[in-house]
């Protein structure tokens, strides 16, 4: 009914039931309406009407079936040579556009893949004499209407336009209508058929529990007689689990839905098609137009969400005249759901039989063996599997091919190198550290513990620290001559009076902290507190329990006055203050010749110190 009006360039609106051909429907009249180099032999056209831009594009609204109507195509093209490309997300873009420099006749393509190559000037739109939208209800949909009008707007105003669909509401056919010219619209429909499913098709609905499905499935898939079999699901995480479950279960199964990559999709669909794999768990991804040889057993594993996608979703069996089985378990909360549906088919399943994987009528109705568990038996696992189809390389948008990936892998792992640990720097009190510190001003006594030696840490509180004097006269001279050395004493050392100390090196480190050089002679560790300028003599720090630093003019030796742990209140004034203290040991340190010495600067902060101290 089709074709004499295709063919005659008019517009055409097609309404008929799956499976009845209308893929060829609309590929003829395509196929004979392209001008290519054998009409011009035979003479039937003229060398200029010749073009390597595409002369008709067909619209589809997924990548299975683009690339199902694309081989369509092709078988029926081959006589005359037709050149058919397929263009569809998922797919590297580099081919495509290759092919498109080459020279085409007709496109069949996805709205998204279209609009990214025409936006980049790589297809050329403005010679297409045909439009073809197939799956038209699902095209001018809310989601994909904006797309093709954007496509459309791309093409010539004089064309010919064509809708396909085996459902089309009156508000997409009036949507349709403003981009055709006075359409002819046939509906095709034969004469024992009646109502909107095909007769071939045997439908059973029942009621069953959603822990019991897996169950009820695995029996439904050993009944006698069944050929190749598709479970529906309405999302992507129900088809994955089902499809893993059934693995497991000894089926030979594939998962086509939209977490995966295009190249697994293809995998799995190819290996359906070749017969290594029997049972295809998909979304509505592959509910519409996709034509396989041998189904003969349809699974709504969930309620479809409309009648539309009822009647897609089972006419994916009985296509061509052959005779299919429709099972659609149905959930105790989606019965409101499929009462509509049932009222909108005009079914007569308004209240499904409440059914378990036990059910007698279950094994009736379905022809399954009796005795039949949810386990495959060993013996009658004969398919190779999904892994026995090896996955193409598409080059795969948004990602690395997985070859490529595989291959760096090791590369980066040479290239890394062994990573060195983080040395940490000792910065407070420790014997190590004042050993470096000394060791790095002057040479090390014989008895010094080595550099790299772990220090111990420092407690305050149990360690007393002790300010030492030689004499109440030396302190009372060294306080009123601003002093020039406080010691610091290890508790467990015990020096040897000397006369007098040994200078420092003229040239202080870079350090932050400086450290004095001990006499070999001694065994007192001397900790040398940070100078505040390297020029300035240092002040003495006001606060107490800090340390204060005096710098002697001759030596021009740092000392770090230790905190004092137990005040001692004295009646005298402020000067016999760190006399009081016992210490340990004494150190006599005497007092550098103050002539031609002038007084210090710092009178001040050793009376502030002191008067600090004494409250």
């Amino acid at each position: 009914m089709t074709l004499p009006v295709a063919l005659s360039g008019s517009d055409v609106i097609g309404q008929a039931k799956t499976g009845t051909g209308k893929t060829l429907g609309f590929g003829l009249p395509l196929l004979e309406r392209v001008t290519v180099p054998a009409d011009v032999e035979a003479g039937r056209a003229a060398p200029e009407e010749l073009t390597e831009a595409p002369q008709a594009l067909v619209v589809v609204p997924t990548r299975e079936l683009c690339q199902q109507v694309t081989n369509d195509l092709l078988t029926a093209g081959k006589v005359r040579n037709v050149r058919v490309l397929a263009i569809y997300g998922g797919r590297a873009y580099e081919p495509q556009v290759e092919a498109l420099k080459k020279g085409v006749d007709v496109i069949v393509g996805t709205p998204g893949r279209l609009l990214d190559l025409a936006g980049q000037r790589k297809l050329d739109l403005s010679h297409v004499r045909a439009l073809v939208l197939d799956e038209a209800d699902e095209m001018l949909d809310l989601g994909f209407l904006p797309d093709v009008e954007k496509i459309i707007t791309m093409l010539p105003a004089k064309r010919q336009t064509m809708l396909f669909s085996a459902t089309m509401p009156g508000a997409v056919i009036g949507l349709a209508r403003r981009y055709m010219s006075h359409p002819t619209h046939i509906r095709a429909t034969s004469p024992d058929d009646e109502g909107a499913t095909v007769a071939n098709i045997s439908q059973h609905v029942y009621r069953a529990h959603s822990m019991d499905k897996p169950e009820m499935v695995s029996r439904i898939l050993q009944a006698n007689g069944r050929g190749l079999a598709m479970i529906f699901c309405r999302t992507k995480r129900t088809a994955a689990d089902i499809a893993e479950q059934l693995e497991r279960r000894g089926f030979a199964s594939g998962a086509v839905h939209g977490d995966l990559g295009q190249g697994a999709r293809e995998q799995a669909l190819r290996a359906f098609r070749n017969g290594k794999v029997d049972v295809l768990v998909c979304t509505d991804v592959a509910a519409r137009g996709i034509d396989v040889e041998g189904v003969t057993h349809v699974i709504n594993y969930q309620s479809p969400e409309d009648e539309k996608t009822y009647l897609h979703r089972i006419g994916r069996t009985g296509r061509a005249g052959a005779k299919g089985i429709a099972i659609t378990l149905v959930d105790w909360d989606d019965i409101p759901r499929w009462q509509l549906i049932n009222k909108a088919l005009e079914l007569d399943f308004n209240d499904p039989v409440e059914t378990y994987s036990t059910s007698p009528h279950l094994f009736e109705e379905l022809d399954i063996p009796a005795g039949t568990k949810g386990v495959l038996p060993r013996s009658e696992r004969t398919r190779a599997g999904l892994k026995a189809e090896e996955i193409e390389d598409l080059g795969e948008t948004g990602g690395r091919s997985r070859k490529s990936a595989a291959s760096a892998a090791p590369a980066a792992r040479e290239e890394r190198a062994p990573r060195t640990p983080r040395q940490r720097r000792r910065t407070r009190g420790g014997s190590a550290v004042a050993a470096e510190d000394a060791t790095a001003a002057a040479p090390a006594p014989a008895e010094a513990a080595p550099a790299d030696a772990p220090a111990e840490p420092r407690t305050p509180r149990r360690r007393r620290r002790t300010r030492v004097s030689a004499a109440p006269e030396a302190a009372a001279e060294v306080v009123l001559n601003t002093v020039e050395a406080v010691i610091e004493v290890e508790p467990q050392t015990a020096a040897a009076p000397e006369p007098a100390a040994e200078e420092a090196p003229a040239a202080k480190p870079r350090r932050r902290r400086t450290r004095a050089a001990k006499p070999a002679e001694t065994e007192v560790d001397f900790q040398i507190a940070p100078a505040a300028e390297p020029a300035a003599p240092a002040q003495t720090v006001t606060k107490p329990r800090r340390r204060r630093v005096v710098k002697p003019a001759e030596d021009e030796v740092d000392f770090q006055i230790a905190p004092i742990s137990e005040p001692v209140q004295e009646s005298r004034p402020r000067r016999r203050t760190r006399a009081a203290a016992k210490p340990k040991a004494e150190v006599v340190v005497e007092a550098p010749a103050a002539e031609g010495e002038a007084k210090p600067r710092r009178r001040r902060a050793p009376r502030a110190a002191a008067a600090k101290t004494e409250g």
